[in-house]
């Protein structure tokens, strides 16, 4: 049994980019020992051997943490300033606010709410936000506000449906699309910009359209598998997180590739996004960082 009590509140974790340079280790963990904190784990990563770009994510726990927040970031402010760093703090007991976009199909969806039942993703699911009504009863019964916002197929409509949803999500910190079967407006993606994932079967681009797995069925397939990714202007090619392949054989049938498919949807998304709650991840424009 653990002899501290409340100890998880007391955490913190310091996401570090620069220039990479002599001396950020020490300033970054001289600093957290000033402040009388001790350092749970400690990765890094740099570009090149000498003159890259700089990565960090440091987790540390710091008695009387509620307290030290704003002197703490403050005290910061000095370090990251010598060294040109771009950096945030976050705190495990302010946990992030998520929301979902889906459709009508649930896998990805319950994956989701079974595994925040649980416990297992560090958040607070505000609500789910859908186009249809076949998955109201089912996100209710996880104690989970549904609100149902047609998406109409004219632009108009659709403008002011996604301003409509960017309102019912506002103070969200990410929205998940688990399987959300829409175009997301120019306009919605720029209010959102780096605060989206998005799954997607990684068929992409041989297999565009409808019924991707009759086509790769078709096409004789061996792998399939499906990419989480941050939802940038460029459809289905933002940042990915995370990616998941399964062999198959000329025995799987259109059936077993689809439904095949959804398992490995479900455990990709699912880590995206714990991931990301986790702050194991840094943008570097067109790719990213992830500290698994």
């Amino acid at each position: 049994m653990s002899n501290c009590e409340g100890c998880e509140s007391q955490v913190a974790r310091l996401l570090v980019t620069c220039q990479d340079q002599s001396g950020i280790v020490q300033a970054v963990s001289g600093f957290l020992y000033e402040q009388g904190a001790n350092i749970i784990s400690l990765d890094q990563h740099t570009t090149e051997a000498y003159g890259g770009k700089y990565f960090m994510r440091v987790e540390f726990h710091l008695n009387q943490l509620n307290a030290k927040k704003q002197s703490l970031s403050e005290g910061f402010e000095r370090v990251a300033q010598a060294f040109a760093m771009d950096w945030r703090l976050s705190y495990n007991d302010e946990p992030k606010k998520v929301g979902i976009l889906v459709s009508k199909e649930d896998h990805a969806l319950l994956e989701l709410l079974w595994r925040y039942s649980h416990g297992a993703l560090p958040c607070v699911i505000t609500k789910v936000v859908s186009n249809h009504l076949a998955l109201k009863e089912a996100t209710e019964r996880f104690g989970i506000e549904f609100v149902h916002i047609p998406v109409p197929k004219d632009e108009a409509g659709k403008e002011a449906a996604y301003a409509q949803i960017s309102q019912e999500m506002a103070g969200n910190d990410l929205l998940v699309l688990a399987r959300y079967m829409q175009i997301l407006s120019p306009t919605f993606v720029d209010e959102w910009q780096g605060k989206v994932i998005n799954i997607h079967h990684s068929f992409l681009p041989a297999f565009v359209g409808a019924n991707p797995y009759k086509q790769a069925f078709e096409k004789g397939v061996k792998l399939i598998g499906a990419t989480a990714h941050y939802v940038t202007s460029e459809l289905d090619e933002g940042p990915i997180i995370e990616q998941g392949v399964e062999r198959v054989s000329h025995a799987y049938s259109v059936s077993d590739l689809r439904e095949l498919g959804r398992d490995i949807e479900r455990d990709v998304l699912a880590r995206a996004v714990k991931w990301h709650l986790e702050d194991r991840i840094i943008i570097d424009g067109a790719k990213t960082v992830v500290f698994d």
